[in-house]
């Protein structure tokens, strides 16, 4: 049976009533839960905040009409019974509001601290600069963006607030009005359902999307809905008849533990129908089976695999979805064993097999992570919200781009791959060389040139997989290049070849800027804001960085800027075909002896384009050789390339 929300619970109760009443007809509800579930002193304190949020907040409305109150302890319901956080994130759910509620005295910081304590006061605050942002008419630019996930990687309890704050809103998003609504939708399917993904909270990360789905592609959200409910009866004989003789065997042996079966989201279906272009009858795991032991810390995983030796003695497993999660965890912390059997009828179904501190886990994420560590966070979440901060502190940042990679990285597979010491690193699927250089450290990225897989030298764009021992070769004469944007998969590398891009322009635009001034000394003349104007207009640049860049890199000749100030054209200075730059530097080579019939290719040159060839993908130390081409200066290829051959044969006089 699906769970109401407590929101949901408590407006059908308290239906009718004044505002004060339904409050306090909410507040009884949750303070019950809590009763139940904390000691003395901390129920007294949720009587306190409640009594204060009523004092402050009254009757008073947000703009589409919900009550301020209202939406507190709703917030305050999610944070204690569906995340399962401690009395502190509740009681920062009861107040969050009070900041901004238009009250008539504002409250102050001292105030808060003294009676609620610093921890909570931290909670509101983080809280409080989201809000700023206005978020909640999701009136956000892309530097919001920035802020807003700043603000989320401090207190991580202010993620989880925020989240559990996100979830009322799109219950409650008929208050909206309809671009309110899809602004929201598109907001939480960006932002928030990955967040709630990656701290593990897969239940209130479905249910995110599924209300994303549910206003953004309404007749799709309702069609599955519909066959869902249409198959309920259908599923349920299935899962009856499949569990009996597992639940028989498990119960002979002396297990305790429970069976349940849970029907895959609306979302996930959908999506699936969408990318693997099948129609709902053909998405075989419509539901899974999952199976919860009682089992104590010392034996969690002898007893899972034996519980998975059980269930494949009865029914055929699918080797291939085979998924262990119980010897290497997800980096949120996620643990279970899935594996897909052929049950009843011929028909395929996904069994997950779990223990109760497992289970825990997986639904409340890392709230639960904090019960069974003792108040911690894991390490891998901490290292998580480091690097997020790390990207987000590059002031050269996309903050769009870092959206949409942020989203997709968080969603896809993970690969486990090991240094040469045999330490373990978890990389998004495709993850290619390059960005395991990058995982490693930023400069370790910058300066690769290539390395080894499992002993045999690879590219920078070699994929790894599951399982390769990877080593990295360096040099200090690398530097990041733009074709890098091309292949790298994580967030991490393309934040910092980014990064590293803009500083060599800026440092070489600088170099370009002081040649100018030099020059235009030299000649006599200012270089002024008209001059700068002039100087674009001929260059056709929209920036002085630009052309400052382009100066310093020797691709403009000084002389031929004079011209633009003097109106005489200088013959001999003006920009050269690349043919005849180079046909210029062979012959003059070739003059010494046939032997030198070779080009440089080194930080000096100058006027001369060139590139490394996509066929054969050249790495610092290969056999190499050039060849002229028409439009894009000189490619440089392997010797060894697949194309070499016809080159050489039909263009010789090209080839350098």
């Amino acid at each position: 049976m699906k769970r109401l929300p407590l929101s949901s619970l408590f407006y059908s109760k308290c239906h009718g009533m004044d505002i004060r009443q339904e409050a306090v007809s909410r507040y009884e509800q949750l303070k019950e839960y809590c009763r139940a579930n904390w000691d003395a002193s901390s129920v007294e304190k949720l009587e306190e905040a409640f009594s204060f949020a009523l004092n402050a907040i009254g009757d008073k409305k947000f703009i589409t009409g919900e009550y301020i109150l209202n939406h507190s302890l709703d917030v305050a319901s999610i944070i204690a019974v569906e995340i399962g956080l401690e009395p502190d994130s509740v009681i920062s759910g009861i107040l969050h509001n009070i900041m901004y509620a238009g009250i008539e005295r504002p409250v102050t910081k001292e105030e808060i601290e003294k009676q609620f304590g610093v921890s909570v006061y931290s909670i509101l605050e983080g809280m409080a600069k989201i809000n700023a942002l206005g978020t909640d008419t999701v009136d956000i630019h892309a530097e919001n963006y920035r802020k807003l996930l700043l603000a989320l990687a401090g207190d991580v309890r202010v993620i989880l607030v925020k989240t559990a704050d996100r979830l009322q809103v799109m219950r409650n998003l008929d208050f909206y009005d309809n671009d309110t609504r899809k602004r929201l939708a598109n907001e939480t399917s960006h932002l928030y359902a990955p967040l709630a993904h990656r701290l593990g909270l897969y239940a209130i990360n479905s249910e995110l999307l599924d209300l994303c789905l549910k206003y953004q592609k309404p007749l799709d959200y309702k069609y599955i809905n519909e066959r869902l409910t249409e198959n309920e009866l259908e599923r349920s004989r299935f899962v009856a008849e499949f569990v009996k003789p597992v639940e028989k065997i498990l119960s002979e042996r002396g297990y305790n533990f429970s069976m349940k079966a849970r029907t895959k989201s609306v979302y996930s279906i959908w999506n699936k129908m969408n990318n693997k272009k099948v129609s709902f009858d053909e998405v075989m795991d419509l539901f899974a089976i999952r199976i919860i032991l009682d089992s104590t810390p010392a034996n969690e995983k002898a007893d899972c695999w034996t519980v998975y030796s059980v269930v494949t003695e009865q029914y055929q497993a699918n080797p291939e979805r085979l998924r262990d999660w119980i010897t290497i965890p997800k980096s949120n912390g996620y643990e279970s064993l899935h594996t897909t059997v052929m049950g009843p009828h011929e028909k395929w179904v996904e069994v997950q097999i779990r223990t109760k501190r497992m289970d825990e886990i997986a639904e409340k994420g890392l709230a639960a992570h904090w019960k069974y560590k003792g108040g911690k966070s894991s390490s891998g979440f901490d290292s998580w919200l480091a690097g997020i901060r790390e990207i987000l502190e590059n002031p050269e940042l996309n903050i769009v781009d870092f959206i949409d990679h942020f989203s997709l990285n968080i969603y896809s597979e993970e690969i486990f791959v090991f240094t040469p010491r045999g330490d373990l690193k978890k990389m998004p699927a495709g993850s290619t060389l390059l960005d395991f250089a990058y995982e490693i450290h930023s400069h370790v990225g910058d300066t690769c040139v290539g390395g080894k897989v499992n002993g045999k030298k690879v590219t920078l764009r070699y994929k790894l997989k599951n399982g390769d021992q990877v080593s990295i070769d360096t040099s200090n004469n690398q530097k990041p290049k733009i074709d890098w944007l091309d292949f790298v998969v994580t967030t991490k590398a393309k934040s910092r070849v980014k990064a590293s891009l803009s500083d060599e322009k800026k440092r070489m635009a600088a170099q370009g800027r002081e040649m100018l001034i030099r020059k235009f000394k030299n000649w006599k003349l200012e270089l002024n804001d008209d001059a700068i104007r002039k100087i674009l207009k001929k260059y056709d640049f929209k920036l002085a960085v630009d052309f400052y860049f382009e100066l310093a890199k020797g691709k403009i000749d000084p002389l031929d800027v004079k011209s633009v100030f003097t109106d005489k054209s200088v013959e001999e200075s003006s920009p050269r075909k690349i043919e005849e730059l180079v046909q210029d530097k062979l012959g003059k080579e070739s003059s010494a002896g046939a032997e030198k019939d070779y080009l440089i290719i080194d930080d000096d040159l100058k006027n001369v384009n060139y590139k490394l060839a996509k066929c054969c993908n050249p790495v610092f130390g290969d056999s190499v050789f050039g060849f002229v081409t028409v439009n894009h200066g000189i490619k440089i290829h392997r010797n060894s390339c697949p194309n070499a051959i016809r080159l050489k044969e039909r263009f010789p006089y090209r080839v350098v």
